[in-house]
């Protein structure tokens, strides 16, 4: 019997599925639409909701921002971190983890900032850490350009090393709450870190007590090989975007070779394989969905816009049947890595059409012929659990209906989810098998 997995959702705080017979209207601004969707997701037990950001409106694509604006791709969207906290307040069990830049936030703004909101969610948040892979982005900060990636995960490295300085800034015990001395916190126990290192520099302490987890739940997507080092060596959960089962289980193998090599227990840093499965009441009616989604006029621009976007490569100029040359970036190249295939033969209009199932076969059908499906990957793979994602670029009620009380119940059925929450903190949650 397969083992029990883990499920999270992977989701942007922008616009729904607006423009479908299922839609919510496309205002989700006062974050009701995505507090019923985490409501949903915490009935069904998922471990994490994660909000993805970035920090601009691409033009990657065809040098322009009419496919981002046109087709709301990836914008335009909220910032993550209310949004968590607003979701916290509304759930009692679920996690939630915002993104957050390294080049966007000063250490000790973000260290107060996910100390707060894991106070406010007793102990549930997480830090999707990222480094932005897009030039707009780094312009919208006052840079040029990016720096170059190697660079970035360095810089990395240093800031969380500088923030898990601050989240221990304060000792254990520091909060007294001494009555008869009218002592509030012992100041012998709070100290300043005087951090300086090659890119940063902090004195400390963190002006805001202990959160429930001393330190947020760590969540990262390192796809490139200096991303998956800084993954193996500091997640408790990792995003992998890897095309087929092979692809997976190398990279779960590594994750795990990685983390060991650094002193960490592999069992403890959890691999979540994006999945986006499209479902029906019959095989027909699910393969007739998906069809519908592949064929529709606007399906290959939306697809190559997305890929465009964090690439920071113009998809635009390659021909569909065209096979593409090998490509790097400086942008996220674990996702291009991802798309591409690279040494499959496969064309662009063929990359394209497997980006909506991410290389994984058999995710199209009923709830009960996905679930089975999910569980040979699982043990073919190895572990940790899936993130699921709307093929559809939005997401809408009608979908997450179908995942939480179609899908997931078929997995629970089948002994492979959890059913109930146990655990405090969801990096207990996360390593409780």
């Amino acid at each position: 019997m397969t083992k029990p997995f883990h499920l999270a959702w992977f989701m942007n705080f922008s616009v729904d599925e607006w423009n479908t017979p299922f839609s919510a209207g496309g205002t989700p601004w006062n974050g009701d639409f995505y507090v019923d969707m985490a409501q949903s997701m915490e009935r069904a037990c998922f471990d994490y909701i994660m909000i993805e950001d970035t920090l601009m409106i691409s033009e990657a694509y065809g040098h322009s921002m009419e496919a981002y604006l046109k087709y709301a791709l990836m914008g335009p969207k909220g910032d993550p971190a209310p949004l968590a906290a607003l979701i916290a307040s509304k759930t009692k069990n679920l996690g939630v983890v915002a993104t957050m830049s390294t080049m966007a936030y000063p250490p000790f703004m973000l260290a107060r900032l996910c100390s707060t909101i894991d106070s406010l969610a007793g102990g549930r948040f997480g830090w999707n850490i990222v480094t932005s892979g897009e030039n707009l982005a780094a312009q919208n900060f006052g840079m040029d350009e990016l720096p170059p990636r190697q660079a970035r995960y360095d810089m990395a490295d240093e800031y969380v090393e500088l923030c898990k300085q601050l989240w221990g800034s304060w000792e254990p015990g520091a909060v007294v709450l001494d009555r008869e001395t009218d002592t509030y916190a012992d100041y012998t126990k709070v100290h300043p870190i005087n951090f300086e290192g090659k890119f940063y520099k902090c004195r400390g302490p963190l002006n805001c007590a202990p959160s429930p987890q001393v330190r947020p739940t760590f969540v990262q997507a390192g796809g490139s090989a200096r991303g998956r080092q800084f993954a193996a060596e500091t997640a408790d959960s990792i995003i992998a975007a890897a095309s087929g089962i092979a692809a997976m289980k190398e990279y779960r193998d590594d994750i795990r070779a990685r983390a060991a090599a650094s002193g960490r227990d592999p069992d403890e840093v959890k691999v979540f394989f994006i999945v986006t499965p499209v479902l029906g009441e019959t095989m027909e009616a699910a393969q007739a969905k998906f069809d519908n989604y592949v064929s529709s006029p606007n399906y290959m621009v939306k697809t190559l816009a997305s890929i465009s976007s964090v690439t920071d490569i113009d998809f635009s100029q390659f021909g569909l049947d065209d096979e593409l040359p090998h490509l790097t970036t400086n942008g996220e190249q674990g996702s291009l890595d991802a798309f591409a295939q690279w040494g499959k033969g496969k064309t662009l209009r063929q990359l394209v059409m497997d980006r909506a199932t991410r290389g994984l076969t058999g995710v199209v059908g009923t709830p009960e012929s996905v679930a089975d499906r999910l569980a040979e990957v699982m043990a073919e793979v190895g572990g940790d659990g899936f993130l699921i994602s709307s093929p559809f670029q939005k997401v809408s009620r009608q979908y997450i209906l179908e995942i939480c009380e179609g899908l997931v119940p078929a997995l629970q059925r089948r002994g492979l989810t959890r059913t109930q929450y146990t655990q405090p903190t969801l990096r207990q949650t996360l390593r409780e098998f």
